[in-house]
């Protein structure tokens, strides 16, 4: 059973957003049940200040305990000021109106916190993976899913570079998984390449994490949600899969912008909320499509002046490359984290290795606070971002120009994409 509403065009009202989540606090029978809620960290455009006054006012009066998880992944853990600001509430307000409620980081570099719920096998993997890969993984999971007696995820579909779409299951693995699973589909990710998954439903990796899913034993429930022009474009409530699949649809709809022809030099502009190239890096996996060979895409950013909060140090080692300059020596960068290899290759892009050189299609420049001497360093390009005139790249389309103001979310497309974005 699903029921939610999306539009093609505008938002939908608060009252209808109101009158959705108040259904599906009533559907998940939340009476006597231990609920867990998981959510976004601040790396995502969504209203969870509303949906999480909705859902705790909601379900905690008939729930036996109520906690919402942040989903990290691999992000960095929400202080305490900054879990007041992702639900818009003072720590006194949290206290004051909401003293049963928990809100907890996902603790993903505790071992401790995690627990084994199953194994998927390398011959299932091969069939999920077309063969990409055949290797067997353990599934781990944060200890409190398997404590709770319903799983809500409530979260927003985007186009994504390794997923295909994020929300659904994603919210799971990697949002509350161990480590290992994260790395190894990411990796998957990789070798598929941003192009041919960003935006599409389908995915190899989709299926993996889904397959991971249903080692659980509670009921999955989703709140998707698709954000847009400062609300919601469409709410979506029903067992997690399904409901993800129809904010997909919609998502599709709003977040792909096709374009006409590729450009010669793209202006990417961050959003404060991408505060590193980890997370900043979604700049170029949404606008690789577009950029034409032998051009430029500037990730514009004067704010950021880290390449990763977590992982930097790993990516100072290893560099940014694409996918073929790793697998040319796969027996050295195979000990690194995968999830940290992929994540280099999305943002160093595709291309090819000839005769031992790399020879990546595009060039990949910085424009934020990180010293020229460690752009070029991790091989990507540098630029003074104070120089940066955005002016330069407006309205000049078609000249080869693009500009793209809060860069991350829109995916852009080709209406006649090349062999090498093709699914």
């Amino acid at each position: 059973m699903v029921f939610g509403k999306g539009l093609d065009s505008g938002t939908l009202a608060e009252a209808e957003i109101r009158e959705l989540v108040a259904r599906a606090a009533e559907a998940i029978e939340p009476g006597g049940q231990r609920i867990a809620v998981l959510i976004p960290d601040l790396t995502r455009t969504a209203p969870i200040p509303l949906l999480f006054a909705l859902l705790a006012e909601a379900l905690v009066r008939r729930a036996a305990a109520l906690d919402f998880i942040v989903a990290l992944g691999t992000h960095r853990p929400l202080t305490e000021n900054e879990i007041d600001r992702l639900v818009g509430l003072s720590a006194l307000e949290r206290r004051s109106r909401f003293p049963k409620v928990r809100i907890l980081n996902h603790a993903w570099q505790d071992p401790r916190a995690m627990a084994r719920i199953g194994r998927i096998s390398g011959d299932e993997v091969a069939s999920l993976s077309g063969g990409l890969l055949a290797e067997d993984v353990a599934i781990v999971i944060n200890t409190r899913l398997l404590a709770c007696d319903r799983i809500l995820i409530c979260g927003p579909v985007f186009p994504h570079e390794v997923a295909g779409f994020s929300g659904g299951n994603k919210y799971l693995f990697p949002g509350v998984s161990g480590d290992s699973f994260l790395q190894f589909f990411h990796w998957l990710g990789a070798l598929v390449t941003n192009p041919r998954i960003n935006g599409n439903r389908d995915t190899p990796v989709r299926a993996l994490i889904d397959r991971a899913a249903r080692l659980l034993d509670a009921p999955r429930y989703a709140l998707s949600f698709v954000a847009a022009e400062g609300g919601l474009a469409a709410l979506f409530f029903g067992e997690a899969e399904a409901s993800w699949a129809r904010a997909v649809e919609v998502s599709r709809i709003r977040h792909i912008r096709y374009v006409d022809h590729p450009y010669r030099s793209v202006l990417a502009e961050a959003p404060a909320m991408y505060d590193d190239i980890w997370v900043g890096g979604k700049c170029m996996y949404k606008l690789e499509p577009v950029v034409a060979d032998g051009g430029e895409l500037i990730i514009f950013a004067p704010h950021i002046d880290e390449i990763s909060h977590t992982h930097g140090a790993v990516l100072d080692e290893i560099g940014y490359h694409t996918r073929d300059y790793f697998l040319a020596d796969w027996d050295r960068y195979r000990r690194y984290p995968w999830g940290v290899v992929a994540h280099s290759t999305h943002v160093r892009g595709i291309g090819t290795m000839e005769g031992g050189v790399e020879k990546p299609r595009v060039k990949v420049t910085l424009a934020t606070r990180i010293p020229e001497e460690r752009c070029r360093r991790v091989s990507l390009g540098y630029r003074d971002p104070a120089a940066i005139d955005r002016e330069a790249w407006k309205g000049r389309e078609d000249e080869g120009y693009l500009y793209v103001p809060h860069a991350g979310e829109t995916l852009y497309r080709l209406k006649d994409p090349p062999a090498w974005a093709r699914p």
